[in-house]
């Protein structure tokens, strides 16, 4: 024991694993919170209002992340070594992101018969503002805790989800009786608008001035906006295709199931989703830590992915195991109708850690047409997976169409993060390729 505990404090003394684990821990404390916070709501509310509740807060976060996740990988790739422009990269990514995701909003509003039934609860003036103003707030909270993981302060988003968790879940029981229809999607909004003054506060207050002196005492160089958009211009069109499998497969499922047979599969869903984010986690620091120092990218990937392993690989197991257990506490229908969903979904995260992985390492060394290709082609193939078989497996479709595209891409590139992991790409000609001094 005392070995692991000193094993434990000498990785929170390597950035890497410190930031890794501090975003695994706010996982792991999202889905604590998120099932209590979902247990609630099958409590207080019908079943009807649970699954709409979901669906209206699954396209939420579908248009609020029209731009923002194409743009974590840019913040995690340059904010490392942004220097002086740390402020101006940030505040750029919160009005693009927010922007975009209005645009959206107020499209998807506008055709709002062709969405089905599910979403008729946001016509109206009233419920139409109240849904915009909730993808702009969803958009900056979503890259305010990759901001601090840029910054390698990722330590305080776990505190951050704490605090946000703790107020969904009061506001969620105190509007119970007074908002009946609407309850659940106005309890998740309004905790996440608050906690965007004292993040962002930290943020620009504390965190930007160290990391602007600490990274103009090092003498790194500022990225260009040109530099930024070459990036973006391969990493986005990946990121909208990761878009895709995240949020876009359950609104496109919400649109045909009932609302009620919906909330029971974007449970499973959801919770199978987290296990995911933890492999992207790790991944996420990579990235960080492999922009600010390329010397160590080899090892940095070499130690991720035996972490992440370590880590997810006995997760996977328990819910394998356990998932009917799990499920169950929500209510026998929940177990009957999403146990083989979960399982699914928890076996394709082992293929999916070595491709978060292997973008990470595209990422830091900016070659952003393979990081598109990769992307592009995972979501091609899991989108028409779940085309194919969702007419045969209902919503098992999903997680059958998950793992069978996660485990080709990865058996794909697999030759190829084999040679990063024992050789390490660092020759020069990658490092120019990347470099924070390019044109």
């Amino acid at each position: 024991m005392s070995s692991l505990w000193q094993r434990l404090l000498r990785d929170l003394r390597n950035p890497l694993f410190r930031n890794g684990y501090a975003l695994m821990a706010n996982t792991g404390i999202t889905a604590v919170l998120g099932m209590g916070y979902w247990l609630l709501a099958a409590h207080y509310f019908s079943e009807e209002e649970f699954g709409r509740g979901q669906a209206v807060i699954v396209v939420m976060r579908l248009f609020a992340s029209l731009t923002a996740l194409g743009l974590v990988g840019a913040l995690a790739r340059f904010l490392p070594v942004a220097g002086r422009r740390t402020p101006e990269l940030i505040l750029r990514g919160y009005g693009i992101a927010a922007g975009t995701g209005a645009v959206a909003a107020v499209g998807f509003l506008l055709t709002l018969p062709l969405w089905g039934e599910t979403y008729s609860v946001l016509a109206g003036f009233g419920p139409g503002l109240f849904f915009v103003a909730a993808v702009v707030v969803w958009a900056v909270f979503t890259l305010q805790d990759v901001a601090l993981t840029g910054l390698r302060q990722a330590t305080w988003v776990p505190l951050n989800s704490v605090v946000f968790g703790l107020l969904k879940m009061g506001l969620l029981v105190a509007l119970a009786g007074a908002l009946p229809n609407g309850g659940i999607f106005v309890s998740w909004i309004v905790p996440t608008a608050i906690a965007l003054i004292p993040i962002n506060w930290l943020i620009f207050g504390v965190v930007v001035p160290r990391h602007v002196r600490r990274t103009t005492d090092l003498g790194q160089h500022p990225p260009g906006l040109r530099e930024v958009g070459r990036f973006l211009a391969g990493d986005f069109p990946g990121a909208l295709s990761v878009l895709a499998i995240v949020y876009l497969v359950p609104v496109v499922i919400a649109t045909q199931v009932g609302e009620a047979t919906f909330g029971r599969f974007s449970m499973a869903h959801t919770l199978g989703c987290m296990i995911e984010v933890l492999a992207i986690n790790m991944a996420v620091s990579l990235t960080v830590e492999g922009s600010f120092d390329r010397s160590q990218l080899a090892a940095n990937c070499r130690h991720a992915l035996r972490r992440a392993l370590l880590i997810i690989v006995p997760i996977v197991v328990v819910v394998i195991v356990g998932a009917p257990f799990i499920l169950q506490v929500f209510g026998s229908k929940f177990a009957d109708e999403g146990t083989m969903l979960l399982r699914l979904m928890a076996l394709a995260v082992l293929p999916r850690v070595l491709i978060e992985v292997y973008l990470s390492v595209l990422r830091a060394q900016s070659r952003a047409h393979t990081l598109a290709l990769v992307q592009i082609g995972l979501a091609t193939l899991v989108l028409a997976s779940i085309l194919v078989l969702f007419p045969f497996t209902n919503v098992n479709g999903v997680g059958y169409g998950m793992l069978i595209s996660q485990t080709v891409v990865a058996l794909l590139i697999f030759g190829k993060l084999r040679k990063i992991l024992k050789y390490g790409e660092t020759a020069q000609v990658e490092v120019a390729q990347g470099s924070p001094g390019a044109a």
